[in-house]
């Protein structure tokens, strides 16, 4: 899988995850017929933002392969009717066909199709598509007809309503109602795909206000699914001539949809989609436009839509009685995702608005055991609930994607890095990760594929190119962790720095970046809008304590900071910790205090499965060791020393201090950086105040000892 993502990308044929699983199963894993398949295919079906056409197209493989096959007409209308149905069940097959299962078994076209257990299927699926792409359309409609007429004797109204209108020349308006009332269980239940076959097909053949509810079953069905192009489509032509009951149904969808598809909730007055009649439930899909439209803003950032959108919210519960179902679970929701969450149990039910908003208090709260629970027991199906927030959709693969972002993100604050990528990995492979929490599960990925990998592996590549381009991540800052991790520590300070004069982008949800090079004079903790358990943040003051202790501090601080690191249950957290703490020890010339921590910073990545970053301080030990052991190889002191320093000096400051270690006279850095040399002496002072050092003697020394930990 990780291969063909590798390859596909190569050549700019970039597929989400769970689409490519989708087309391997549905292409039975033959490799050369994948790659011809993904080239017909365009950029949005790629990305999962619209479903797989059904059947799939034929390629040159399929044909290449079945051209030559010959069949009577009674067994190729038999692989059409097989191809052709909505289910696998065997006996309307029989029927259709007259011949018993041994029979079948014993024809020509035995060996093409599986009987077991009652149900039949092709054993090669690529059969499947050269059927339908190589038969006639008078044949397809001939054998619809015949279906027709079997799954109506046996009382199977929603078969035959599907092949009447599969059959039909012109549109058949009879056949949509029913065809939408089962789009709509199915959407309920979980079957996001093919409830979106169902109520396309009625949209194809319902005139009026049933083709305004086709659309809403069809928009909604496809955003459930992650089909964000998709559902815009269906949606986009109820505003504004739809009928205003479905407009409101469709209005949770199509905001949804747009908002992933444009990076923001759309800018639309609430009050211009409030409901003209007293019916609840115009009221009530209305309300619910407001909670989705509230919680997407805070995802996003958009603190002033996030308040319009709950005024409304507030509104719209006060008028149907549902404050404490769903206005209170979402405006929880909605300030925790702002960076406010609001630690008061929240008494809400279901997936979202329940367990994972409990999972999540419960971790800041500091208690992300409990919060991984949480979500066990939601995935386990016990004890399910209905969710005001997201009625009717509960098992739908959105829903699903929320809560294993969820999971993941919790088990990384635990430190789980190996374990919390599996997960991720899994959950890319069959749910639309991306959608969720404006992309936090790329962010996330490609976090654990760097401190695992130390770059970007070909799962973080595919989500990442398949995020329309309206989405937002903090790419200085991955590729500052990746140089960091590879041994370039003047290029990661570099990308810090760009990160930081661009205002330091972060999502809502704590993802650990790279704050051992966080420019000091910005660095004031975790932003009040970023959300994250006591330990998360307290390995995050430490690490900018650290950072920041000159050499006089430190000796008053060391032992503070050791009990304060030794507290910390975190694996990875403390293991960063503990590196920082021995690079100290090393620009203190302490090497044995350095090798201490160092060793102690390896075994705890290695618990973690942080393999990339326990490599970064392998390296780092095995030099300080060398250097302990009396090798005077060379160092690059001020590639080394601009990465110390970085966090202590103004820009200005740190280019005289390097030309100072490099043996430049005041007068000489004056001329090259178009200074006084008054003004290089004031900067220069500052230098030697907050390096604790008296001249330039001394801090061509401090600049030796601080090459030593490479």
């Amino acid at each position: 899988m990780a291969e063909l993502l590798d390859e596909l990308r190569r050549h700019d044929l970039t597929c989400a995850p769970h689409v490519l699983v989708r087309i391997i199963v549905q292409l039975g894993g033959d490799v050369p017929t994948i790659r011809e398949m993904i080239t017909r295919l365009d950029p949005p079906t790629r990305f999962g933002l619209r479903p797989l056409p059904a059947p799939l197209p034929m390629v040159g493989t399929i044909r290449a392969k079945y051209d030559s096959l010959v069949l009577d007409e009674r067994d190729h209308d038999l692989l059409l009717a097989v191809s052709l149905c909505l289910g696998d069940e065997l006996e309307p097959l029989l029927a259709f066909d007259g011949r018993i299962a041994d029979e079948l078994m014993l024809s020509a076209i035995g060996p093409h199709l599986s009987l077991h257990a009652g149900r039949v299927r092709f054993v090669d699926p690529l059969l499947d598509i050269w059927i339908r792409a190589s038969a006639d359309p008078a044949v397809e409609a001939a054998v619809n007809e015949r279906l027709v007429e079997i799954f109506a004797a046996r009382g199977d109204r929603v078969s035959a309503d599907w092949h009447r209108s599969r059959a039909a020349l012109h549109g058949v308006p009879e056949a949509a109602s029913e065809l939408i009332r089962i789009a709509r269980e199915l959407s309920e239940a979980g079957h996001s795909s093919r409830a979106l076959q169902l109520a396309g097909e009625a949209a194809a053949h319902a005139v009026g206000v049933e083709l305004d509810e086709a659309r809403v079953v069809a928009g909604a069905s496809s955003i459930a699914a992650g089909y964000a192009t998709e559902a815009a489509a269906w949606l986009g032509p109820l505003f504004p001539d739809g009928a205003e009951r479905y407009r409101l149904q469709g209005l949770s969808a199509l905001v949804i949809a747009q908002a992933y598809l444009q990076g923001a909730v759309p800018a639309i007055d609430p009050d211009s989609f409030r409901p003209s009649t007293q019916d609840p439930d115009d009221w009530y899909s209305w309300t619910r436009a407001g909670a989705f439209a509230a919680v997407l803003c805070a995802e996003r950032g958009d603190s002033r839509g996030m308040r319009r959108w709950l005024s409304a919210l507030r509104d719209g519960c006060a008028k149907v009685g549902s404050e404490r179902e769903l206005r209170d679970p979402v405006v929880a929701l909605s300030w925790l995702l702002a960076g406010e969450p609001d630690l008061e149990p929240v008494e809400g039910s279901g997936p979202l608005s329940g367990g994972m908003l409990r999972a999540l208090h419960s971790a800041i709260a500091g208690d992300i055991d409990t919060g991984l629970r949480l979500i066990a027991v939601g995935d386990s199906g016990l004890g399910a609930e209905v969710d005001p927030f997201v009625a009717g959709f509960e098992y739908s693969p959105v829903v699903n994607a929320y809560r294993a972002i969820v999971e993941v993100l919790l088990l990384m604050w635990r430190g789980d890095v190996r374990i919390a990528r599996e997960r991720m990995l899994q959950a890319a492979m069959t749910l639309p990760v991306a959608m969720p929490f404006a992309g936090l599960g790329v962010v996330l990925l490609r976090r654990l594929d760097l401190a695992v990998l130390g770059r970007i592996g070909p799962f973080g590549d595919a989500l990442t190119a398949s995020l329309p381009a309206a989405a937002r991540l903090d790419h200085l800052v991955d590729r500052a962790i990746e140089a960091h991790l590879a041994g370039a520590f003047e290029e990661a300070s570099s990308f810090m720095k760009l990160w930081s004069d661009r205002g330091r982008p972060r999502p809502a949800l704590n993802v650990d970046g790279l704050d051992e090079l966080d420019p000091i004079g910005e660095n004031r903790g975790l932003a009040a809008a970023v959300v994250a358990p006591p330990e998360i943040r307290e390995a995050q003051r430490l690490r900018s304590r650290i950072a920041a202790t000159t050499d006089g501090r430190w000796r008053v601080e060391r032992e503070e900071l050791l009990v304060a690191t030794r507290a910390l249950v975190s694996p990875f957290s403390r293991a960063r910790v503990e590196s920082m703490l021995g690079v100290r020890a090393v620009i203190l010339n302490d090497l044995g205090a350095a090798s201490e921590h160092l060793r102690t910073a390896r075994r705890l990545f290695d618990v973690a499965g942080a393999d990339a970053w326990a490599n970064a301080v392998a390296h780092r030990l095995a030099r300080v060791e060398e250097e302990a052991a009396g090798d005077d190889t060379a160092r690059d002191s001020l590639t080394v020393c601009r990465l110390a320093w970085a966090p202590l000096l103004t820009s200005r400051e740190l280019e005289v201090a390097m030309k100072v270690v490099a043996g430049s006279s005041n007068r000489r850095i004056g001329e090259e950086l178009q200074l006084s040399v008054r003004t290089v002496e004031v900067h220069l002072g500052r230098v030697f105040t907050k390096l604790d050092v008296r001249n330039r003697v001394e801090l061509t020394v401090l600049a030796h000892r601080t090459a030593q930990y490479l």
